[in-house]
């Protein structure tokens, strides 16, 4: 499921990962939406008019109040009408949508009844939560478990974007068992069989690695903060510990104590962890590093296009499409904003930023019309490069061709569709 740009495969699967420590989004914000639950409202009575850090950890507690009393599904749509009122609460919105998969999971409970819950807004944040939560409670992994893990959502095309998103789950979940060493993790991921599968493996690992190091916050940490190994026998059925008072955290929580730490990032090196990695590696890496950029430049844009710039010739394209992602997540999707910050890059990458912006678009809501209405907003060079990416969006939401055909048509001309349908696959 590849093609080849510039002579290297391109990685054909949705980049669900957020941008960044998103400090400067704005706080308040209007009202709740009518259809907003009496939950959804005391909890944004309570928490507005908090502190950053402060406003995080009070939504993230009401929203695990609701997850344990009506369950995932009611959680997020408690966390939808919270980001509709509260731009911080949109900023943070995948983090505690982690939080709430991490706390939907438990030992004895079946792994696929759990993670089929989840939905996929705000980046899909909650399937990855509940992997991660998994791979916690049941110890070692080994070949077996890691293959088999999303193995149901491998047979049916229709379950594709289920099966990405177990498998992006995955390298969160790895990363974090192993005390985020991040070389181990990868390890794992190169248990799977296929490329694909690796991949969007490597995402997920290379996603968690940055999170960990630069949101002390992030709610994974309650997972393993007790610092204890798994014991044997650890798993399905397994008793959970006592987090104390106040924890929302469940389950039999353990985590691999590596040989020796991880350096996670390094300021005086914006292409590290890239720098040091083998190259089957690098799309991925790269494909998240200027989350590493611009949390080491406080959020400078055009500093982070100039370190792209000197990425290595194969894997630059991948650095401007991070970027372009990363853009999109501080805008907090914004069309105007977006292509203002991407026309930071040189012209003639730039094409690739765009590539970056509109798949984050489609990531976040699992639809395409904010993406297709972006390609028609930009130079008329970038275009067909910007439907392209739009026709491998399609590919991972849509099984059926028919379908994939029918989206394209939002395209501007016969020849953007064209562009989008082969990106998409169409054939013919």
């Amino acid at each position: 499921m590849s093609r080849h740009v510039r002579g290297r495969p391109f990685y054909r699967g949705p980049w669900v990962v957020m941008a960044i420590g998103i400090a400067a989004a704005a706080c308040g914000g209007p009202s709740l939406p009518p259809i907003a639950s009496a939950e959804a409202a005391a909890a944004f009575e309570a928490c507005r008019e908090l502190a950053w850090e402060e406003k995080q950890g009070c939504y993230e507690a009401r929203l695990l109040d609701e997850l344990g009393a009506a369950g995932a599904g009611a959680a997020l749509e408690m966390l939808e009408s919270l980001a509709a009122a509260d731009r911080t609460a949109q900023a943070q919105a995948h983090v505690l949508t982690h939080a709430i998969g991490i706390n939907a999971y438990g030992p004895g409970e079946t792994f696929t009844d759990v993670f089929e819950e989840c939905t996929e807004v705000f980046q899909s944040g909650c399937y990855h939560g509940v992997v991660q939560a998994y791979f916690i409670a049941m110890g070692e992994p080994n070949a077996e478990m890691v293959a088999g893990l999303c193995a149901p959502y491998e047979a049916d095309p229709a379950d594709r974007w289920l099966l990405f998103q177990c498998l992006h789950g995955l390298g969160h979940g790895l990363t974090m068992y192993y005390g985020h060493h991040l070389l181990m993790a990868l390890e794992g991921c190169d248990l799977l069989t296929t490329g694909w599968n690796r991949n969007s493996c490597y995402g997920g690992a290379f996603m968690e690695n940055v999170v960990n190091a630069v949101a002390p916050h992030h709610p994974a940490a309650a997972l393993v903060s007790d610092g204890t190994a798994a014991e044997d026998g650890a798993g399905e059925g397994a008793e959970a510990p006592d987090h104390g008072a106040g924890a929302h955290v469940h389950g039999a929580m353990a985590m691999a104590d590596p040989v020796e730490p991880f350096e996670p990032l390094r300021a005086d090196d914006p292409h590290y962890p890239c720098s040091i990695l083998d190259e089957k590696y690098l799309t991925s890496c790269y494909q998240m590093q200027t989350s590493a950029m611009l949390w080491h430049n406080d959020g400078d844009i055009g500093d982070a296009a100039a370190a792209c710039v000197n990425a290595p010739d194969a894997w630059r394209d991948d650095c401007f499409v991070s970027l372009g992602r990363d853009i999109s997540g501080r805008t907090l999707q914004d069309e105007d904003d977006a292509r203002r910050e991407c026309r930071k890059s040189p012209e003639e990458y730039r094409e690739w930023c765009y590539v970056g912006v509109v798949r984050n678009f489609v990531d976040v809501t699992a639809t395409t019309e904010a993406g297709f209405s972006f390609c028609h907003t930009i130079e008329d060079r970038a275009k067909r490069q910007c439907h392209e990416a739009m026709g491998e969006a399609l590919y991972s939401l849509y099984a059926d061709e028919a379908a994939r055909r029918e989206a394209c048509e939002a395209s501007e001309t016969e020849e953007l569709a064209l562009a989008c349908r082969r990106g998409a696959l169409v054939t013919g």
